[in-house]
């Protein structure tokens, strides 16, 4: 039997009674974009997270994108960010005319090098965009410090960190703004695309709930140019069924992985992630210095599912290839990474064909 890199229904099974219960609620009581079930929503997860807002929209990249705009970033704008992430994240800064600076990752962390960020300032800076890669929460206290020595705003993107802490506070509440990303695969997934901003700011809150509808605060008296971005009623009560349970999941990944380390530890050729405090493990990931395709072929041809996130830097696009940026690290980091099967389900017979799957494809290349 396949083992996929990530596998949803084992939490929709258990989950199915409150699924279907809060299905029929949504579909019986005719209202299906924001209303009762999308501010109940919303209300939780700011709780939930420790912020005073947070605003359904209906992507983690219009997360992004709204927020950028509702911090004040537009055409003219420099906002510093990591080349080692999805696309969305850069694409959301060219979005509302703003030019990403790509910084180069630390090679243990996977995260934009604070190091490297003061160098990479100039007049027309207006924010920081680190991104909590895998799960792991970046470096935000050398982040935030640089930020406020030079008046810019950070935007945290946690697409794929719901629930990841930083000295015991979540991820997307550190910052002027976080973006999140409810996509099915995430760890708080929903059952297609959804998104959320989270801020302590009244106006950065009031601006996005704006631009999520159009521009305008009151129906027909548009503002500003703005989307069509927001949170439908049926994801939101399917979310909220879901985030009970989410720092369960998350506790239940770091098992996984620290299992992982236990079981892979003796596998030569392998670099193992470190299960540091706050990490909530969206992705498993190692390294795998000059063999990773082999192993991932190896791998696939057992029934184990991989993925190589991110197999080209963001520097390195042709969209971006023109500004000439040379990042070491994240350029190694796309050659060698390799993101094993995750998930809060997954149990010791699987991951011990892993192991074995592993250990026999290193052993024989």
């Amino acid at each position: 039997m396949r083992i996929p890199v990530y596998d949803p229904l084992p939490e929709v099974e258990f989950l199915w009674p409150e699924l279907e219960e809060a299905f029929r609620r949504v579909m019986r009581s005719g209202r299906y974009i924001l209303g009762p079930e999308v501010e109940a929503f919303e209300e939780e997860v700011a709780q939930y997270l420790g912020v005073k807002h947070a605003i359904g929209v209906n992507s983690g990249t219009d997360a992004l994108v709204i927020a950028l705009r509702a911090l004040g970033v537009g055409p003219g704008d420099e906002v510093i960010t990591t080349p080692f992430t999805f696309f969305a994240t850069a694409e959301a800064i060219s979005l509302v005319g703003a030019t990403p600076v790509f910084v180069d990752i630390d090679p243990r962390t996977f995260n934009i090098n604070p190091d490297l960020i003061p160098s990479a300032i100039t007049p027309r800076t207006k924010a920081i965009l680190p991104v909590h890669l895998y799960g792991l929460p970046a470096e935000m206290d050398p982040i935030l410090e640089i930020a406020r020595s030079h008046g810019l705003k950070v935007l945290e993107d946690c697409a794929q960190a719901f629930g990841a802490t930083h000295k015991g506070r979540k991820v997307g509440t550190l910052g002027d703004a976080g973006a999140f990303s409810f996509f099915p695969t995430k760890n708080l997934g929903g059952f297609g695309d959804g998104g959320l901003i989270a801020t302590n700011s009244d106006e950065v809150a009031e601006r996005a709930r704006m631009l999520r509808a159009h521009g305008s605060r009151r129906k027909y008296y548009n503002e500003a140019v703005g989307y069509n971005s927001r949170l439908d009623a049926l994801q939101a009560a399917l979310l909220r069924v879901k985030l009970p349970r989410v720092d369960a999941w998350n506790e239940a990944r770091r098992q996984v992985a620290l299992r992982y380390n236990e079981l892979l530890s003796d596998i030569p050729g392998l670099v193992l992630p470190e299960v540091s405090p706050g990490h909530v493990f969206h992705q498993y990931t190692v390294r795998i210095p000059g063999r990773r395709d082999e192993v991932q072929r190896a791998l696939e041809a057992q029934g184990i599912g991989t993925m190589v996130y991110y197999p080209v830097p963001l520097h390195r696009l042709p969209v971006y290839a023109h500004m000439g940026f040379s990042l070491p690290q994240a350029e190694r980091a796309s050659e060698e990474v390799l993101s094993l099967p995750m998930g809060p389900a997954l149990d010791a017979e699987n991951l011990s064909r892993v192991r074995e799957a592993l250990w026999g494809a290193l052993k024989g290349l």
